[in-house]
């Protein structure tokens, strides 16, 4: 799954990009990213307040072979069949945010010689994530993406992509009832463009 996007927009295009829902969006301090967003990076977030800068991926607990605690592992993308599970749920229910994306980028190749290919909007330099976040202690404030079943453009190369949604899905997606925001993961119905690279993957840094 999506584990490397890149958003190129500055924070004042974010945010007018996301008008729709926010007139008078703040943006919080240090709310700053790179242009390619690995897990444990820096990423922005929307919700229907404020703009942010939060890490990407939820901190799971790892230990060693010999019980000694290891460095927390970001998990970066919720599965919509295991949003019911306890690592997901509460955060489903009660923090769903939208992610700006410029492009995501799948894996594709073979072993050993896999590359990036990138998917994208043809008619928007920006596209709208589904996720949900989290405060914790390891990472600070922390949120993941939602992945759905590939659409037709995706699954030639992935069998899962993330759920990205219109514009006038995202008020419902930020503050409807949990089963109306679960309708909404669902495979992207439009076009999408697909750029094949010779960029090596090396996916996850």
């Amino acid at each position: 799954m999506c584990n490397l996007y890149r958003m190129s927009k500055a924070q004042d295009e974010v945010a007018h990009f996301f008008d729709a829902i926010a007139q008078d969006l703040s943006v919080s301090p240090g709310s700053n990213a790179p242009e390619m967003v690995y897990p444990g990076y820096p990423g922005l977030v929307v919700t229907a307040d404020w703009l942010a800068s939060m890490t990407w991926g939820f901190p799971l607990a790892r230990t060693g072979a010999k019980g000694q605690p290891l460095k927390p592992k970001p998990i970066n993308n919720a599965r919509t069949d295991k949003l019911s599970s306890p690592f997901w749920s509460a955060s489903f229910r009660a923090r769903r945010c939208l992610i700006p994306v410029s492009a995501f980028a799948e894996a594709e190749g073979p072993k050993g010689g896999k590359t990036r290919t990138w998917f994208s909007l043809p008619e928007s330099d920006l596209m709208a994530v589904a996720g949900f976040w989290r405060d914790s202690a390891e990472f600070g404030e922390a949120y993941t993406m939602v992945m759905t079943e590939a659409c037709i453009h995706v699954e030639g190369v992935h069998d899962r992509m993330p759920v990205i949604l219109p514009p006038a899905a995202w008020s419902a997606w930020l503050g409807g009832a949990p089963e109306e925001a679960f309708a909404l993961c669902r495979p992207y119905a439009g076009d999408m463009q697909v750029e094949r690279t010779d960029e090596p993957w090396a996916g996850w840094r």
